[in-house]
């Protein structure tokens, strides 16, 4: 692979524009070397042979003995082509090459170069030097909570208090761990050392010094041995830093912390848990301004559950360390490479003195993100993974998912099995004329709605599974998206994989339920083959719920959270996972509708005469109106839950679109009903005001289109499809999909089509655009993180400190 396309595969996505760009140098390069190739002259080729005098040596090649110059050993300043100095301007420090050949044929295109170059390079330098200063802030966040952690843990442990002597050798212990600091500090470059001054950012995650009392009521003779190998270490590193230069500023540091840290009990007095409206009961606590509790309950429950938040916001910060390391490595290997290209192309050798310049800015001679992971590395290990540093390491960097080939041929041997069946499905149809009997009509409305509820399944999963293949095709980031646990997403092969199965058997069923008379002995269908369709609805309801680690467990957990905030809407925070299966249960009305049914004529014992009684009930009828109107009104309550939380009048906004939705499919079921011109005029005018709010709101404000100072004309700035009549062809579809509904009230026929068909086919044209908004819907949140940097989910944090809610009152 060319380093290219590696250094695109491997970018952070919602970083993309902070990087260097690549593609844009070697273009600049390109015309270099058109220039050269164009202005090439002939004198430049050589006239004649010339002997070179490698010719002149002896033959053997021992004779010859070739004398080192001593100008050799220092560089040229005469043959020098670059000059890299750095300036200051708008209080940033940045670096500006000087071409010193630009007199030469040529030289504006490569003065052209470097200052694009060095563009590049003060914007990298300028977002890594932000970066490491949000990490520095967050680490010593982090710090605290650890700090807070420990002493709660102490706490839990041994709630009757220390004694003097621990006391003591806390103390003690402290000392060695701001000593051992120290050292590192005054071992450190005097760039690195200098750009720290500012500062106590590198006293984060301090482990030793927060969990110096943890262990000490197991095993008095460990802690002797543990105390007496750190007063050897800190002696060591105490005649270590006498030999540098900081000596007096070193122990000014370690003595100031020392006096301003708290005793180690002493910091529970400053701290509280920190609450956040997660469970119905503190939302509704909050929404009635009634007090929480804040303050600590030294119990293992407590405990447990700081230990997990805090668990947590380490993974994610350690992932966040990661980024960053490699986003500097990147950058730094890009620079490297396309300076090489510059080397190659103008016959120069600039690429030693300007690597040099970037070896020795912040990018390449900080160390802050290294030493940082060191210690989150040893923090995590001690203190979440029961020093067991291979569990702990296995937590901060899980595997990156690997494609089994086993998946791919499962997934291709399911298809011809469902491509297989169907094709025996038309053919006994067409060999029995099954549809030329009697009883095709009774199996329509009894049989057919039964199945189609895993058609509409089926489809909704492959529209999925289509998404998932153009996300990555396109580099949405969809896994942090939606928050999915790394490693356990699923990709399109195994999205592939379960709808096919899924199809397998309820085709199965179908070829095992084609009677379409009942038996002319007993005047009964056969109970066994009538009870498929709800044994395969309880099969797939068993494996959703299923406990054990098979089948994607973590996936089927993801899935019920979401449904179970989904259903209690306005009692949980909403996120994006939560409105987005909100968003796709509103196009599977007809599959809730189809789970009417099923408790219908199973419920009341029509499978065994393939009855419809049910449908004329009034209790089936109101329930029949309930459910098409309950996925809108979840996004309704979810659209209220977010205006209260953010204060986002768009959200207000969004609501009413989903009221009017809800109105409009009240009124096209009251016309269905009852019939007459009153209730089709309403119908039309409610469905006609709620279509055209919702396309707009789905083109304009979902997907971001149609704007019109863009330079894609009608579209946006940033697209991720390099084909700009795809965006054109999804309006249009979004469009004419969404008049799907004017089937139900206008009672359009088409092809002479079963009731039943028809409303199948309507119901599978919304499953379709779905999935072709979900596409646009994720590109342009992935658009909106880019925009932002933001490659990172806030993590609530355990405990809060006074002081910091004195700072908010403020």
């Amino acid at each position: 692979m060319k380093f290219g396309k590696e250094f695109t595969s491997q970018m952070v996505p919602e970083w993309h524009e902070a990087y260097m760009d690549y593609e844009y140098m070697k273009k600049v390069l390109k015309e270099i070397h058109l220039y050269k190739q164009r202005h090439r002259t002939t004198s430049s080729w050589p006239t004649g042979l010339k002997r070179s005098f490698t010719l002149y040596r002896a033959f053997s090649g021992l004779t010859h003995h070739r004398v080192p110059s001593p100008r050799t050993a220092a560089p040229d300043v005469e043959n020098q082509v670059i000059l890299v100095h750095n300036v200051r301007r708008d209080g940033d420090e940045q670096s500006e090459t000087m071409f010193l050949n630009a007199a030469d044929d040529g030289g504006e295109y490569e003065l052209v170069y470097f200052k694009r170059l060095d563009d590049e390079f003060n914007k990298v330098l300028k977002f890594y030097k932000v970066k490491v200063e949000e990490v520095m802030k967050e680490a010593a966040v982090l710090n605290r909570q650890m700090e807070a952690l420990v002493a709660f843990r102490v706490k839990v442990e041994n709630p009757s208090g220390w004694s003097d002597r621990l006391d003591e050798e806390t103390n003690q212990l402290a000392s060695d761990v701001a000593a051992s600091r120290a050292a590192l500090y005054a071992n450190a470059p005097s760039a690195v050392r200098a750009s720290r001054r500012g500062g106590h950012h590198m006293d984060a995650i301090d482990e030793e010094g927060s969990s110096r009392v943890q262990r000490e009521s197991e095993d008095s003779g460990e802690d002797e041995k543990i105390g007496r190998e750190m007063k050897q270490m800190n002696a060591a590193e105490i005649t270590t830093e006498h030999k540098g230069g900081d000596t007096e500023l070193v122990h000014k540091r370690t003595n100031s912390e020392l006096s301003n840290r708290p005793a180690p009990l002493e910091i529970l007095k400053t701290v509280k848990f920190n609450t956040h409206q997660e469970t119905p009961r503190s939302t509704i606590k909050g929404f009635l301004n009634i007090p929480t509790q804040n303050d600590l309950k030294f119990s293992k429950d407590n405990l447990k559950k700081a230990e997990a938040r805090l668990k947590k916001a380490f993974v994610e910060f350690y992932h966040k360390l990661r980024l960053l390391k490699s986003y500097s490595f990147l950058n730094i290997m890009a620079f490297s490479k396309i300076m090489k290209k510059y080397d190659k192309i103008a016959s120069r050798s600039a690429s030693k003195h300007y690597m040099k310049m970037v070896d020795n800015s912040y990018l390449g001679s900080s160390d802050e993100v290294s030493r940082l992971m060191e210690r989150v590395e040893v923090t995590f290990i001690k203190h979440f993974s029961n020093s067991n540093r291979s569990k702990g390491m296995n937590i901060l960097r899980p595997k990156k998912k690997k494609e089994k080939h086993s998946i791919t041929f499962s997934t291709g041997f399911v298809f011809g099995c469902t491509f297989a069946l169907l094709i025996a499905l038309v053919l006994i149809v067409r060999a029995r004329h099954i549809l030329e009997k009697e009883g095709r009509g009774l199996y329509m409305e009894t049989m057919f709605p039964l199945y189609s509820l895993f058609g509409f399944i089926v489809l909704h999963m492959l529209m999925y599974a289509g998404n998932i293949y153009f996300w990555r095709k396109y580099r949405v980031n969809y896994s942090f998206i939606f928050g999915f646990k790394q490693g356990t997403e699923l990709g399109y092969r195994e999205v592939m994989l379960l709808s096919f199965c899924l199809s397998v058997l309820a085709l199965a069923s179908v070829l095992a339920n084609l009677d379409m008379e009942m038996d002319p002995i007993t005047h009964d269908y056969k109970a066994v083959t009538e009870l498929l369709p709800l044994g395969l609805v309880g099969l797939v309801i068993v494996i959703m719920l299923c406990p054990l680690n098979i089948l994607y467990r973590s996936s089927r957990y993801f899935l019920l959270v979401c449904l179970f905030h989904c259903v209690l809407a306005p009692l949980y925070k909403v996120t994006l996972p939560d409105f987005f299966l909100a968003d796709q249960l509103t196009s599977q009305v007809q599959a809730l509708r189809s789970l009417e049914f099923y408790v219908c004529y199973y419920g009341w014992g029509d499978y065994k005469k393939r009855a419809t009684n049910c449908k004329d009930h009034d209790v089936y009828i109101t329930f029949n109106f309930i459910i098409a109107t309950v996925p809108y009104t979840w996004r309704l309550l979810q659209c209220l839950r977010r205006l209260y939380d953010e204060k986002d009048a768009m959200q207000g906004y969004n609501g009413l679109k989903y009221f009017s939705t809800i109105v409009a499919v009240c009124t096209r079921m009251a016309y269905t009903q009852n019939k007459g011109v009153a209730w089709k005029l309403i119908a039309l005018l409610a469905s006609i005001v709620a279509t055209v709010v919702s396309t707009y709101w789905d083109i304009v404000l979902d997907w971001g289109l149609l704007q019109r100072r863009s330079k894609n004309r009608w579209l946006r700035d940033k697209l991720l499809v390099p084909y700009k009549s795809v965006y054109y062809i999804a309006i249009v579809l979004n469009v004419f999909l969404r008049l799907a509904w004017m089937q139900t009230v206008m009672n359009i026929s088409m092809f002479k089509l079963h009731r039943q068909t028809m409303v199948t086919l309507v119901a599978s044209l919304e499953i379709i655009r779905r999935g072709i908004w979900n596409f646009f819907r994720l590109e342009n949140e992935h658009l909106n993180n880019v925009g932002k940097y933001r490659a990172f989910k806030s993590v609530p944090l355990p405990f809060n400190y006074h002081e910091d809610d004195d700072d908010k009152d403020e």
